[in-house]
Protein backbone atom coordinates (compact mmCIF):
# COMPACT_ATOMS: atom_id res chain seq x y z
CA UNK A 1 0.00 0.00 0.00
CA UNK A 2 2.92 2.25 0.54
CA UNK A 3 4.10 1.80 -2.95
CA UNK A 4 0.87 3.14 -4.39
CA UNK A 5 0.45 6.10 -2.27
CA UNK A 6 4.02 6.81 -2.82
CA UNK A 7 3.68 6.80 -6.56
CA UNK A 8 0.45 8.05 -6.62
CA UNK A 9 2.10 11.71 -4.59
CA UNK A 10 4.78 11.59 -6.78
CA UNK A 11 3.25 11.38 -10.09
CA UNK A 12 0.37 13.25 -8.91
CA UNK A 13 2.98 16.14 -8.40
CA UNK A 14 4.34 15.94 -11.87
CA UNK A 15 1.32 15.94 -13.27
CA UNK A 16 0.31 19.01 -11.24
CA UNK A 17 2.89 20.85 -12.99
CA UNK A 18 2.27 19.72 -16.37
CA UNK A 19 -1.24 20.55 -16.18
CA UNK A 20 0.07 23.96 -15.09
CA UNK A 21 2.57 24.39 -18.04
CA UNK A 22 -0.70 23.95 -20.34
CA UNK A 23 -0.20 20.03 -21.01
CA UNK A 24 -4.08 18.62 -21.75
CA UNK A 25 -5.21 17.00 -18.28
CA UNK A 26 -5.98 13.89 -20.10
CA UNK A 27 -2.29 13.35 -21.08
CA UNK A 28 -1.22 14.27 -18.14
CA UNK A 29 -3.73 11.88 -16.69
CA UNK A 30 -2.37 8.73 -18.34
CA UNK A 31 1.11 9.25 -18.02
CA UNK A 32 0.71 9.74 -14.33
CA UNK A 33 -1.41 6.33 -14.51
CA UNK A 34 1.35 4.62 -16.03
CA UNK A 35 4.13 5.93 -13.80
CA UNK A 36 1.80 4.45 -10.84
CA UNK A 37 1.18 1.36 -12.87
CA UNK A 38 5.08 1.02 -13.63
CA UNK A 39 6.34 1.59 -9.93
CA UNK A 40 3.77 -1.13 -8.46
CA UNK A 41 4.78 -4.09 -10.68
CA UNK A 42 8.78 -2.78 -10.16
CA UNK A 43 7.66 -3.20 -6.19
CA UNK A 44 5.81 -5.99 -6.86
CA UNK A 45 8.44 -8.35 -8.94
CA UNK A 46 11.47 -7.05 -7.12
CA UNK A 47 13.49 -9.36 -5.39
CA UNK A 48 12.99 -9.02 -1.60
Amino acid sequence: MSAVLTATLGAGAVTTFAISQGQHPAIALSITAFAVLAALMIDHYSPS
